[in-house]
């Protein structure tokens, strides 16, 4: 996400929920999945008895009437024997569903779907889930006036889902813990594009509609996840590697020309790109004063398409979207590397050294409101010591073990963690692992310490 327009999250965790429900089994006999994975800001987000494997998503849009209508055909494994199991889903009606093609008892509270299968799932089998819905998609507001899920615009939609917004489109098993496949396919009134994640298919026109398929065959989070449908000038091209670039945006910005060279700029950084396209999405229809790092397709508002943050959503692709977040308290780890990845383009590309970057973050009162790995709860997971004082950790990293050491943990970090999660404590360990030594010392003041030190020593 874009560091320059942070958004208080809380009342999404109300909208979620502050307790859990549920109970997860134990595996010896039929029993439901939990409600919610506790996870410390959203604890009934995402939901326990299953691992999602894959994600088919047969939609229909119609932009005069804001109506949306779904079937979300879903694989999972059991990872134990269940009874019931929960689905995270906000709004929208739900006509039926079956569990392997048996109808399953369909219950709702807030933004809980739970289905009782008509017999137990055995623990360690793959099921398939299939949910029909129809409804018009939330837009979910939080405290500051921020914006995310189903964004309406005048000719269709953008849906946009950090960190609970993909629960306003699609049923699922909401939390970056549990990553998928995805296949999403779109019909939509002749003459509108639908882009989403991953790699197009041929779109299919009969009469009046047209028909747009993507796949998303690396393991996405599904806050990730994204669909854009409107009046789009949609391209693809090819990065000098052969990377596929696809775009879409209302007019042709310039600067999405420059995608390949920032994409081979940021590989030699930080390792091979780690998906099988890359491109971005801009409409400036929409005013949400941020961009997100939609895996594969970054979007940008109508404001937010410059170098520094292409950048920084690009860098995404490796931090936060390849190696997600084990929790929404391991944020910090997708926003520190995103930032720095800006101070390094300001060194080479604009002649601000990442020390004079550093030194600005440090003087920032702003910063130094709450350690970055230990925000204060879910209205602060982006505000600014999450983005600039994570960034100061690696910058201290970086002046601890040299920089050798600190440019092969920029690569080998999301080389060992390549489409998995990953938590602060596996950083900190991994990090160490790399340069050879105990860094406790620089944890408990950059990362975990509640004041500012003395002095910057940039």
């Amino acid at each position: 996400m874009d560091p320059r327009r942070p958004r208080a999250l809380a009342a999404v965790a109300v909208l979620l929920g502050a307790t859990l429900s549920g109970c997860t089994g134990d595996g010896s006999g039929g029993g439901p999945g939990a409600a919610g994975l506790g996870d410390p800001y959203f604890p009934r987000l995402g939901n326990g008895g299953y691992d999602v494997r894959h994600y088919a998503l047969t939609l229909d849009y119609e932009p005069g009437t804001g109506r949306l209508t779904g079937t979300a055909d879903i694989t999972a494994r059991a990872t134990q024997t269940l009874d019931a199991f929960n689905l995270d889903l906000t709004g929208l009606t739900v006509h039926s569903a079956t569990v392997d093609g048996e109808p399953a008892a369909v219950r709702r509270s807030d933004g809980e779907l739970t289905l009782r299968p008509a017999g137990d799932v055995a623990g360690g089998a793959t099921f398939r889930t299939v949910v029909r819905y129809s409804g018009a998609p939330a837009t979910i507001t939080d405290a500051e006036g921020a914006r995310e899920g189903w964004l309406r615009t005048a000719d269709g939609a953008v849906a946009l889902g950090e960190p609970t917004g993909s629960t306003a489109w699609f049923p699922g098993n909401h939390h970056p813990s549990d990553k998928a496949t995805y296949t999403v396919t779109v019909t939509v009134p002749r003459g509108l594009s639908a882009v989403s994640n991953g790699e197009p298919a041929p779109p299919r026109t009969s009469g009046d509609r047209t028909t747009f398929t993507w796949r998303s065959t690396e393991p996405m989070a599904s806050y990730l996840a994204t669909l854009a449908i409107g009046r789009y000038d949609t391209r693809t091209s090819r990065t000098p590697d052969g990377i596929p670039v696809h775009t879409a945006a209302r007019g042709n910005p310039a600067l999405l020309g420059e995608i390949p060279e920032l994409l081979a700029w940021e590989a030699g950084k930080f390792g091979p790109y780690p998906f099988s396209s890359t491109g971005a999405i801009v409409d400036p229809l929409i005013d949400v004063r941020y961009a997100l790092e939609t895996q594969s397709r970054p979007f940008f508002d109508k404001n937010t398409l410059d170098a520094p943050t292409l950048v920084h959503e690009l860098a995404h692709q490796w931090y936060g979207d390849s190696v997600s977040p084990k929790s929404w308290r391991d944020m910090w780890l997708n926003e520190s590397f995103a930032t720095y990845a800006e101070w390094l383009y300001a060194e080479e590309f604009q002649d601000t050294p990442v020390g004079e970057s550093f030194a600005e973050a440090f003087a920032e009162p702003g910063n130094w409101a709450f350690p970055p790995a230990d925000p204060p709860s879910a209205g602060d997971l982006s505000d600014p010591p999450v983005y600039y004082r994570g960034a100061m950790v690696l910058h201290k990293v970086r002046q601890a073990v040299g920089d050798e050491t600190f440019f092969a943990v920029l690569r080998g970090w999301p080389a060992r963690y390549r489409h998995a999660n990953a938590s602060t404590e596996d950083f900190v360990r991994y990090v160490e692992e790399e340069a050879g030594e105990d860094l406790t010392d620089l944890w408990d003041v950059w990362l975990y310490g509640e004041d500012r030190p003395t002095g910057p020593s940039a």
